[in-house]
């Protein structure tokens, strides 16, 4: 997902393929985010010639509006905060449960359920799940640059946060923006599901190998 994504191209609709279940959630989530995004071109009521998203600095009350929790279940819900020049989008995700059920199947001893680490709210369900958690959205953050609207610190309690700015919205296009939000949202948990299921193969091979040359 580069940032090329937010350039050019007149759909605003993405193909979900085996995403049905998402389908009324993810949905609900445009709309929203929709509506949010009507910002504009707002200078700072403190600072002289200042311009600064007034959904961080939180400086002048009346510019902030009611935020949005859209939450599908305990571990996977939405934080949309908005202002007047700035919306934040918070993602509490959890890894897809297809990947968990085949590792817990074909593991002979399965971990008991771990707490989530530092407030994370990834659904994780042993260690390799809360290491991979956090070093995947980890690896994303430090190249937040690269996705332009990626914010390098979470909103506390939740894995991910975007930062969309009236700049973003003129600079690019606005349901390319949502489109990309909505895109992310897919896959960050299959990713992660894969990468589980990646490191558990390897793990497998690595055991069967081993145990071969002692024989």
């Amino acid at each position: 997902m580069s940032s090329g994504f937010l350039r050019g191209g007149s759909s605003g609709t993405i193909p979900r393929e085996g995403n049905f279940a998402l389908k009324p959630y993810l949905d609900c989530i445009r709309e929203t985010l929709g509506a949010a995004l009507c910002v504009s071109n707002f200078a700072s009521q403190i600072v002289e010639r200042h311009n600064k998203p007034e959904v961080e600095v939180g400086t002048s009350s009346e510019l902030l509006l009611n935020p949005i929790v859209i939450r599908r279940s305990d571990h996977e819900s939405v934080l949309i905060e908005s202002a007047v020049n700035s919306v934040r989008f918070s993602i509490k995700a959890r890894i897809a449960a297809e990947g968990v059920a085949r590792l817990a199947a074909a593991s002979p001893h399965p971990a008991p359920p771990a707490p989530p680490l530092r407030g994370s709210q990834v659904k994780q369900l042993d260690e390799m799940d809360e290491i991979l958690a956090r070093k995947f959205t980890r690896f994303l953050m430090l190249r937040a640059d690269n996705f332009i609207v990626l914010r390098r610190k979470p909103v506390p309690g939740y894995d991910i946060s975007f930062l969309l700015t009236n700049f973003n919205v003129e600079a690019l296009w606005k349901h390319k923006l949502i489109d990309f939000v909505i895109q992310f949202m897919e896959e960050i948990d299959s990713e992660i599901s894969a990468m589980k299921l990646a490191v558990n193969e390897r793990a497998r091979m690595v055991g069967y190998q081993y145990l071969r040359e002692m024989c």
